[in-house]
């Protein structure tokens, strides 16, 4: 009887959790269609300027006449392929770098300050010199997505190693583990959650990155769309543009999520 409760009791757990996820997944879409509705009424009726604001029906026709010449999909692809590069290459380098400085706590003491310094750097203010430095075009681009994040993924990663459970490192210590056996054995499987987690801001963070480069250099992708509306004073093509650039971000974000809660849930079983 009492197991037959338990389970009960579990299932009406399982079930209001799920009534709950569905319940707020049903207001963030009412918020978004309040949102682009009131945004609809204001336009068509002069409270905002269209000219200052556009309006949901222009930025739909504009990206039907966009996604029909095919054009669309050109600067979306360039600006993913540009994405993924900048935050895989800088999350990847990021992480073995925090991975050399845990290996020595005298160049991690060495490199420190260092790290500080340029984490506070503004790197969108050093984007030009990064191109030249670099080249223009996808390369150029990239490089400033990988700065972006980089530094952040050293500190975020480098102090996630740190605070693993000291106990269980001298548990593998006093059985004789070399520290490239506690890496292995204990720092990163301890930290996959963490690091998804440094996945997941990087993608906004490479975003930036690009959106940036392509302000400056490119004659494709999303934030030239974006820089190049707002030069020919057509707002209906930068609002497509950042549209599309959230969805975009989005899609990227929700992709990862998945991948943690299947990890997440493997790792429960």
């Amino acid at each position: 009887m009492k197991e037959n409760k338990l389970i009960n009791s579990y299932e009406n757990y399982l079930k209001i959790e799920k009534q709950k996820k569905i319940n707020i997944r049903l207001w963030q879409i009412f918020i978004v269609l309040f949102l682009l509705i009131m945004w609809e009424l204001l336009a068509r009726y002069g409270v905002i300027d269209v000219f200052l604001f556009s309006k949901p029906s222009d930025i739909a026709i504009l990206f039907k006449e966009y996604l029909i010449q095919g054009k669309i999909f050109t600067h979306i692809g360039i600006s993913l392929w540009e994405t993924i590069l900048g935050f895989t290459i800088g999350t990847i380098l990021g992480v073995f770098i925090a991975i050399l400085l845990w290996f020595s706590k005298t160049v991690a003491r060495i490199f420190d300050p260092f790290l500080v310094v340029l984490n506070a750097l503004p790197k969108t203010a050093l984007a030009p010199i990064l191109i030249i430095w670099a080249g223009a075009g996808i390369k150029g681009i990239v490089v400033i997505a990988i700065t972006i994040s980089l530094v952040g993924t050293i500190l975020s990663a480098y102090n996630y190693f740190l605070n693993v459970d000291e106990e269980k490192i001298k548990m593998l210590e006093s059985f004789g583990a070399s520290k490239g056996q506690i890496l292995r054995k204990l720092i990163l499987p301890s930290n996959i959650g963490n690091i998804i987690n440094i996945i997941k801001i990087n993608i906004g963070m490479s975003w930036v990155g690009v959106i940036v480069g392509e302000f400056l250099v490119s004659r494709y992708g999303i934030g030239y769309l974006i820089v190049y509306g707002g030069q020919v004073f057509r707002l209906d093509l930068v609002m497509m543009g950042v549209v599309v650039l959230a969805i975009c971000a989005l899609i990227m974000y929700e992709i990862l999520n998945t991948i943690e809660k299947i990890y997440r849930k493997k790792r429960n079983e």
